[in-house]
Order: structure tokens, then C-alpha cells, then sequence
């Protein structure tokens, strides 16, 4: 069981990690000038790095408290719509822009990490958009009589936002974001609309970093995926819920596990981060400490995924790309993207991705085969990795108007 076993490590650390945030806090006020000096920063740095290199599992705050709209700074106001057992709905309300904005449904992966990953590109969203994410739980804190949570039930979640998004009475929809792993299931739910004629189907559907068919150019990750069987998955990566949490006995995927993965695919960049954090504060370098300690506070915050969903993306999605062969099943009936043919398409890639690389997202170009040429897009960003095509500089002043674009045609 080493969900137990990383647990009492973590317990085993727990009282040092906090005397040495306890002593960073109160060095000034007991050690007054010689804090100061070289020797005290340097002993004083190392504690703080220890500190920083916890993992949590507690969602960091969006932090989102003003955004520019327009030609003035409007507050922010976080409000949950609905409350489902593994995420919540939730809408950056902007209550003093009294013109109505085209609403965003922007869907963030399960993939170890919180949806506060894609702060930015929410926040930049929002200078033109009402915009609503999908805030998934920590599978650890879902309680078991809730059920379970698959790939099929991710799907559901994603019509059952855009329906509430909708205006069905006028047959108005909603324009739909996913960024990375949901690109599977959110163009399977926009067909699923489709097939069914839903008044609430996305007036438009934009596609980033997702693999959509992994047989394209196969990533590192890619052939992990595919390197193991589905039941070699389960047994090594799949745990139980320890008993002390409200989803004692759930099945899951560590989000620790997760991270340990995406660490080890860039461990030298993170060992010279963490060596670049020691200096800065051992030079009282703070524009430089905070910008460290914000991406890893971010990207520390972990959280279990339900392991039905985990091993079903592995199978339906990485191993066997069912739906880029057209032989993806919802609740035993067939998925159909030729039905899709109101909702526009814009898909994104990163030059240098190394998670979805170039072709993989935009393979759902030739799976929505009644789309017009209108309503088709692509966009390959040059000089970006797989974190670029949706935070940073070059999301904001070249992806993100390609985005603003695409839905601006369609309102």
C-alpha cells in the first residue's frame, strides 16, 4: 500500500517542515541585524527551501481579484453555480460590466493538479469573456457512497455545464476551452449535442494541447501509455484512499504518483529552480523568490484522481484512441463528430510540445468531417511547449486572439 506509506512519510516530516517555516517566520523579530548577515541568509534559505518542497493537496486560491475589461479594472467575484460530487461549477463573475459577454466554459484536465493551473488563462480570458470553469475535487475528499467517476461520467459533466450555460428556449449555446486531456471527452460530449440536436450545443469549440490521436508523432508519454498493459496500470499505480480522509477506501490515482512522473521528465530544470531559489534567497532576491515559489506552490498542490477514470483514459484515449477511430461508445451508443456541424473548431498546438505533439490535437479537423471550411481553424504556435500554448506571454498575445476571434465570428 504506498499511499500509506508516502503518508507516514509525510507525517514523519511534518513537525520539521514546520519548526523550519516557524523559524524562517520569526527570524527578524528574534535575530534582529543578524539576520542579515551571509552565514544567517544561507542557513535561513536551506530552511526555506525545505519548506517550499512539500507537496499539499489542498487547491491553491485562483487569486483572480480585478481584471482589465475594457478601459478600466473590474472586480472578480468567484461564485459556485452547481456543486457535483467531483467538481464544482464555477463562474469569475464580473458584477459591474453590465454588457453581456459571450459566455467561456473553459475545461481543465484531471491530471494530478488542480484547475488553478489554468489561472491564466482564465484571467486572460475574462478581458472579454464571462467566463465559468470546471473546479474538479480531490478524488481523496469524495466521499464512496458518491460513486464512481469514469471517463463516461467526465463526459456528463461536460454536457451538464454546457445545458446550464445555454439558453435553450432561444437555441443558444455557450462556447466551450479545454486545454490538454479533456480534449477527448469535451469533443465527445459537442458530438454527443450534436447527435441529439441539443439547443445548448457550443457555438464554438476550441481544442489545446490534447490528444485527440496519439498515434500522430508519439510522445515520451505517449509510449509510456502504451508501453505497459491496462492491467499493469492497475495494479502498480492504483491505490486505496487512507482511512483518515472523507474518500477513505476510494480507489484512485495518487496525484503524488502524477507529479513524481512529470518531475522526473524534467528533473534537471527543477533541481537548477531549486538551486536558483536557495540564491535568491540567500541574496534577498524577492521578485525572484516569488516567482519561484508561485509556480511551485501551483505545482505542489496535487490531488487524486478516481482511478476508473484514470485507467479508462489510459485505455479509451492513450492505448487504443477510440475516438479518433470512430469507435468511441457513450452509454453503449457510438460517437459520431461527422454530426457536428454548428459548433466552429479551432484547435491549438505548441511547436515544442512534448506532451501533445504537433498533429495530435489537430486530427479532430478530420474527424469533424460535416464542419465547412469556415468553421475550421488552426493555430500552430511556434517557440512554445506544452504549458506555453495556454499560460505565459505568448498564450496572451498570440494564442489568445485567435480564441477571441473565433468566438467573436460566431456571436
Amino acid at each position: 500500500m504506498f499511499y500509506q506509506a508516502y503518508q507516514a512519510y509525510n507525517d514523519i516530516l511534518a513537525p520539521a517542515r514546520l519548526a523550519a517555516g516557524m523559524a524562517t517566520r520569526l527570524r527578524d523579530e528574534y535575530l534582529g541585524g543578524a539576520s542579515k548577515m551571509p552565514f544567517v541568509r544561507r542557513l535561513f534559505a536551506l530552511a526555506e527551501v525545505f519548506e517550499q518542497s512539500a507537496i499539499t493537496h489542498k487547491r491553491p486560491s485562483y487569486g483572480i481579484e480585478k481584471v482589465a475589461c475594457g478601459n478600466a479594472m473590474v472586480d472578480v467575484v468567484e461564485e459556485v453555480v452547481l456543486d457535483l460530487p467531483f467538481a464544482d461549477l464555477l463562474h469569475f463573475a464580473k458584477p459591474d460590466v453590465s454588457t453581456p459577454q459571450p459566455k467561456v466554459l473553459v475545461v481543465a484536465p484531471i491530471s494530478g493538479h488542480f484547475s488553478t493551473l489554468l489561472r491564466n488563462t482564465v484571467e486572460t480570458m475574462l478581458r472579454d469573456h464571462d467566463v465559468y470553469i470546471t473546479d474538479w475535487k480531490n478524488a481523496r475528499d469524495v466521499p464512496l457512497s458518491k460513486g464512481q467517476f469514469g471517463l463516461e461520467d467526465y463526459i456528463d459533466y461536460v454536457i451538464h455545464f454546457l445545458q446550464e450555460l445555454g439558453d435553450p428556449l432561444n437555441r443558444r449555446g455557450a462556447n466551450v476551452l479545454a486545454v490538454c486531456q479533456p480534449c477527448v471527452p469535451v469533443l465527445a460530449a459537442v458530438a454527443i449535442m450534436a447527435q441529439d440536436d441539443d439547443p445548448c450545443q457550443p457555438r464554438t469549440m476550441t481544442l489545446m494541447g490534447g490528444p485527440i490521436d496519439t498515434r500522430e508523432s508519439p510522445t515520451v508519454v505517449n509510449e509510456l501509455a502504451t508501453s505497459n498493459s491496462y492491467e499493469w496500470f492497475e495494479a502498480n499505480l492504483i491505490d486505496t484512499v487512507p482511512w483518515r480522509y472523507p474518500g477513505a477506501g476510494r480507489r484512485v490515482y495518487p496525484g503524488f504518483v502524477q507529479l513524481g512522473a512529470f518531475v522526473s521528465m524534467n528533473m534537471g530544470r527543477h533541481m537548477d529552480q531549486f538551486r536558483k531559489l536557495y540564491q535568491a534567497l540567500a541574496e534577498d532576491d524577492q521578485p525572484t523568490v516569488r516567482k519561484i515559489e508561485d509556480f511551485y506552490e501551483e505545482y505542489f498542490a496535487v490531488l487524486d484522481l478516481p482511478a476508473e477514470f484514470y485507467l479508462e483514459t489510459i485505455d479509451k484515449v492513450f492505448q487504443r484512441a477510440l475516438l479518433a477511430k470512430g469507435e468511441l461508445t457513450f452509454r453503449g451508443e457510438p460517437v459520431d463528430c461527422g454530426a457536428i456541424r454548428k459548433t466552429a473548431l479551432l484547435t491549438v498546438e505548441g511547436e515544442r510540445d512534448d506532451i501533445c505533439a504537433v498533429g495530435q490535437t489537430a486530427a479532430a479537423h478530420l474527424l469533424c468531417s460535416s464542419l465547412r471550411p469556415h468553421l475550421k481553424r488552426h493555430h500552430l504556435q511556434p517557440g512554445v511547449g506544452h504549458y506555453g500554448v495556454f499560460s505565459g506571454s505568448k498564450w496572451e498575445n498570440q494564442v489568445y486572439p485567435q480564441v477571441r476571434n473565433l468566438i467573436l465570428a460566431m456571436h
